[in-house]
């Protein structure tokens, strides 16, 4: 099954809008908290929570663009370090994963850098319980790979986006939880190349991704 360009779109916002409605939501409530409080402490602690929920919003806003959007420029290739800058950003929020950035290419193709980004983004969501998350991208012989490994006591991958990343939506209808994978297998088949998941034990988990041409 094709997903039609503006269906895609559609997916897409409603995943933003999903994402950012927390920190959002949370600077709302801070803002009302605010004006009603007069106690010195209480303000001062209304403040610390509208500054967390702003830098959260401000670091998903700049992963979103570069994982969906436009960003990194026109040109074919970006610089890694804005993607681990975007990631440290996103991850931040989440104490309970330890991230380990293995990348040594300096820049990687638009569509690779999407897909690393948005295989992070699936990879921290199946870390329930935290844990530890690696990242490594290289150019083996012409052919680009990109892996993210997580290892936690509790891995939990959605079996739609399990598909969807390996084998594509096939018959049904994606849904906004699954436009990342969606995202993930349109750019590698794109490229000619190929997307497994990789389960050697238990509690480990390794996204792979091969693009042919770089």
């Amino acid at each position: 099954m094709t997903v039609s360009p503006v269906d895609f779109a559609s997916l897409l916002c409603s995943r933003l809008c999903h994402d950012l409605l927390s920190p959002v939501g949370a600077l709302n409530n801070g803002l009302e908290l605010l004006a009603d409080e007069a106690d010195p402490a209480m303000r001062a602690r209304c403040m610390e929570l509208l500054a967390d929920s702003a830098r959260a919003s401000a670091s998903k806003l700049k992963f979103f663009r570069l994982a969906f959007g436009a960003a990194g420029g026109f040109g074919e290739e970006v610089a890694t370090r804005e993607a681990k800058s975007a990631i440290e950003g996103l991850i931040a929020e989440n104490k309970r994963i330890e991230l380990a950035w293995l990348v040594d290419e300096e820049t990687m193709p638009k569509a690779a850098i999407k897909v690393l980004l948005n295989l992070v983004l699936i990879g921290s969501e199946s870390l329930v319980r935290g844990g530890r998350m690696e990242i490594g991208g290289e150019d083996n012989a012409g052919h680009l790979e990109v892996v993210v490994k997580v290892e936690g006591p509790r891995l939990v991958l959605d079996p739609e986006i399990r598909r969807t990343l390996v084998d594509g939506p096939g018959d049904t209808a994606v849904t906004p939880r699954a436009a990342a994978a969606y995202m993930v297998h349109t750019l590698v088949a794109e490229s000619g190349g190929s997307m497994q998941i990789f389960e050697p034990s238990d509690g480990v988990m390794i996204f792979g991704a091969v693009f042919n041409a770089r």
